[in-house]
């Protein structure tokens, strides 16, 4: 079988972005915070890997905050129950194989270095490459846009010397103050992609992913979507599922399905730009409100387009929205020229939108299902032959969809356990 091959600092950038749409005031913060332990970790001289496996930590080390006042919350504040999203981003991506390292890294980045006894807690050895990226991350914290930083320095240094043994581990504030010389480094810091200063970045393209893996990658990608409100806590879930067999149906190859259900988990990446407010609303959206919801698979697209090798599954997944009759949104692109996984995409996601139980209203039963699709159809929506694969194997999809969606409902329950600080 043919596969995808790709760099996971890639998917871990798009990733990054993804979470800083979440709160525009804290863009580039994971990038920042990348940089400066990437360079801390090299002024301590630790090895390659390490400092890899530090950099892609950082890179995605707030990937458990999963809205607008929880990340504003990790940047303005640093009370214990911080480590809240430190445990819910390790749990995250503890089970994606090339992250298991960076998962311990990221649990752990919020636990203060205590004279020493932050390298332990309750029996579980802590990194010491997650006191690098809890000193970075409140470096980053105190930089005011606005402001020279040359300027800010010294207030910087000062407080993380007072705050040195009993938060941060001394050894780091003594690397960070003999990184203070370098005015470059400061420089590069608050630049408009600081990871992109850093020369020897290649080395960290080493990783690569074949398709399966990337499948498992991304479906932490979704939950990330999903786990942000109770009311999308199983949507891509059940979409991804609904679209792989579609597909199969329509008579693409093995290999094109699993893009498919790719596509699906990764279709609604966009909403991450969209208010918990919105999204939670269980009345109809206002005119503003709904602007704003058209505005997601925008952002979805645009995430993703840096991803070379995902040309195809952006179409499918992007495209979602689109109608037949080109008033979709939010290209509105119109008949042929809607790709037929774009169409087997938003097949899918109507589907499930409207089979699948919300808090505020249950699923609709199949014939109200079927007739909304057949609606759809007539408003020249939805592709006709897609819809009628769908309503023959309806009872088998609607299956599918639905197993599918109890084992994201599984893991949001287990999601949502936080273990705290005492």
């Amino acid at each position: 079988m043919e596969k995808i091959k790709i760099n996971l600092y890639d998917l871990l950038l798009c990733m990054s972005k993804a979470q800083d749409l979440v709160s525009p005031t804290l863009a580039n913060h994971h990038e920042q915070v990348a940089y400066l332990a990437f360079r801390l970790a090299e002024q301590i001289n630790l090895p390659i890997e390490q400092q890899k496996d530090i950099f892609l930590a950082a890179l995605v080390h707030d990937i458990g905050s999963l809205s607008v006042n929880e990340r504003l919350d990790v940047i303005e504040n640093e009370s214990l129950t911080i480590n809240n999203h430190a445990f819910r981003g390790a749990k995250l991506v503890e089970n994606f194989k090339p992250l298991h390292e960076s998962a311990k890294i990221i649990k752990f980045h919020h636990l203060p270095w205590n004279n020493g006894e932050g390298l332990a807690y309750k029996g579980e050895d802590v990194p010491f490459e997650s006191h690098i990226i809890h000193l970075a991350d409140r470096v980053c914290a105190m930089i005011r846009s606005g402001l020279n930083i040359i300027t800010q320095l010294p207030i910087i240094l000062s407080t993380m010397r007072q705050k040195s043994n009993s938060t941060f581990a001394p050894r780091l504030v003594d690397a960070l103050f003999k990184l203070s010389t370098k005015e470059y480094v400061w420089l590069d810091l608050v630049s408009n992609s600081p990871i992109k200063m850093i020369p020897n970045i290649s080395l960290l393209h080493v990783l690569i992913l074949e398709l399966d893996d990337i499948i498992d990658l991304v479906s932490i990608f979704s939950q990330i979507i999903d786990f942000r409100s109770s009311f999308t806590a199983r949507h891509s879930a059940g979409v991804a599922k609904t679209a792989e067999r579609l597909a199969e149906l329509v008579g693409f190859s093995p290999y094109e399905c699993k893009m498919m259900l790719v596509a699906g988990y990764l279709h609604d990446l966009g909403k991450i730009a969209i208010s918990n407010e919105i999204l939670e609303k269980p009345d109809k959206l206002d005119e503003c409100e709904f602007n704003e919801m058209r505005a997601h698979p925008y952002y979805t697209y645009h995430l993703l387009e840096p991803i070379v090798q995902f040309k195809t599954i952006n179409t499918w997944a992007s495209c979602h929205h689109e109608k037949l009759d080109g008033t979709g949104y939010p290209f509105h692109i119109k008949g042929d020229n809607i790709s037929l996984g774009s169409r087997v995409m938003a097949v899918s996601d109507v589907f499930t939108a409207i089979t699948e139980n919300r808090p505020y209203r249950k699923g609709m039963e199949d014939d109200h299902a079927k007739q909304v699709l057949y609606d759809m159809i007539a408003s020249h929506a939805l592709d006709e032959k897609v819809v009628e694969l769908l309503v023959d194997h309806f009872q088998e999809i609607n299956d599918l969809r639905e197993q599918s969606q109890q084992e994201a409902a599984k893991r949001y329950k287990n999601f949502l356990y936080i273990e705290k600080l005492t």
